[in-house]
């Protein structure tokens, strides 16, 4: 299936090109209320290459599946490796801008437009929940690419209101983890977690002509990532850098692609199993290993 035809059947361009009432009706609905639900299942997704939110692939694939086949959600809040911050912030706006946030892509990929309502309500709710630190409001930011490029083939009729918390890159490891436990509340109101990064995350060491070569040290750090989260050992997982060493500083340079796994892991409830999915290392160093806890 040929982009375009890819855009049609998912219905990303009338994703792009929505505006109007469904997205209003969903905003105002949800400043009503957040309802009971049952417990909604978190995700952590590798995104990857911007381009992955308009081309047919395996990865954009999935997202569409899963999209199809998750309960649906009241609201999402998303925890993108994108939005780097002094202190915790969330999304305060009802009507986020979509961000294009790099450079050097195609016109079309500047071109999209994901344009779901906030959730101011659901930002309130959310800096209510965190004790563990002061969560301000934010009415400037919008939507980054670590979100909407994965929302759109997965919800592309941008009508789900979605808020984003940023992270506190200055924090340690275990700030992110206590964070993401106290959100779990919201998982029995709809709402839909999701972390946005990647397990793996070297741009320096990309190999651009994505010869399928894979480097020694990004699978050493994917498989023992995993394995850890398969035991459950989220304080290895917290120690990473400790313990991995040189691994650690080579699968991430900067970890602010790692951070939002903290999140989803510290959300992990008793008896609550994982199951992968995209679970490859594209162009040599960066990770697509994606993960839902339900």
């Amino acid at each position: 299936m040929d982009r375009r035809k890819f855009i049609r059947s998912t219905g990303l361009l009338a994703a792009a090109q929505l505006v109007g009432m469904s997205g209003l009706s969903a905003l105002q609905s949800l400043e009503r209320h957040l309802s009971p639900s049952a417990r909604m299942p978190v995700l952590f997704i590798g995104h990857g290459n911007p381009m992955n939110a308009i081309e047919d692939n395996a990865y954009s694939r999935k997202w569409h599946e899963l999209g199809k086949n998750l309960p649906r959600p009241q609201a999402i809040l998303s925890i993108s490796a994108h939005w780097i911050t002094r202190g915790t912030k969330v999304t305060t706006t009802g009507h986020p801008e979509t961000i294009h946030d790099f450079g050097g892509f195609p016109k079309a990929l500047f071109d999209v437009q994901y344009p779901a309502p906030g959730a101011p309500e659901l930002a309130k709710e959310t800096s209510e929940l965190v004790s563990y630190t002061p969560v301000t409001g934010d009415d400037k930011w919008g939507l980054d690419h670590g979100t909407w490029s994965v929302l759109l083939p997965m919800f592309p009729a941008a009508d789900i209101p979605v808020v984003q918390l940023s992270l506190d890159y200055y924090q340690p490891m275990n700030y992110h983890y206590e964070i993401g436990k106290q959100l779990n509340k919201l998982r029995e109101k709809g709402v839909l977690i999701i972390g946005s990064g990647n397990l793996v995350h070297n741009l320096m060491q990309v190999d651009w002509g994505n010869t399928g070569k894979v480097y020694d040290w990004a699978q050493e750090f994917d498989t023992k990532m995993t394995d850890w989260i398969n035991k459950g050992d989220h304080q290895s997982i917290i120690n990473y850098q400790k313990i991995l060493g040189k691994t650690a500083e080579l699968a991430h340079p900067t970890y602010d692609h790692l951070l939002p796994l903290f999140y989803i892991l510290g959300l992990q409830q008793k008896g609550e199993h994982v199951t992968y999915f995209n679970d490859q290392i594209d162009m040599g160093s960066i990770s697509m290993r994606s993960l839902k806890i339900a």
